[in-house]
């Protein structure tokens, strides 16, 4: 599969993304390019291999869970530490009133 030059300014167009004249040729040649990529992916044969989810073997489910609790993180010193001006276990920042 190829694309066409309206088809690069319409994809373009739907990504929002102002394309001068004398690029036209050049991303049509990169997206053409992408595309080939694609093809030659397609031609791979998958039989018997499992989907994956979430880039591990076991997917989602397998992945370690923590509990969901609320915690304050115990690290103020470490957040604090640059902080430009610090009162106790918080962040000072100057009054802003209009």
């Amino acid at each position: 599969m190829s694309l066409d030059t309206a088809t690069v300014r319409r994809v373009a167009a739907l990504a929002r993304l102002r394309l001068e004249e004398q690029d036209v040729a050049r991303v049509q040649g990169e997206l053409n390019g992408i595309l080939g990529w694609i093809e030659q992916l397609q031609a791979v044969n998958t039989d018997g291999v499992e989907p994956m989810a979430g880039g591990t073997p076991g997917g989602v489910a397998a992945m370690p869970m923590r509990k969901d609790v609320v915690t304050d993180g115990g690290q103020a010193e470490a957040v604090l530490a640059n902080a430009p001006d610090r009162e106790g276990e918080y962040f000072s920042v100057p009054k802003v009133v209009e």
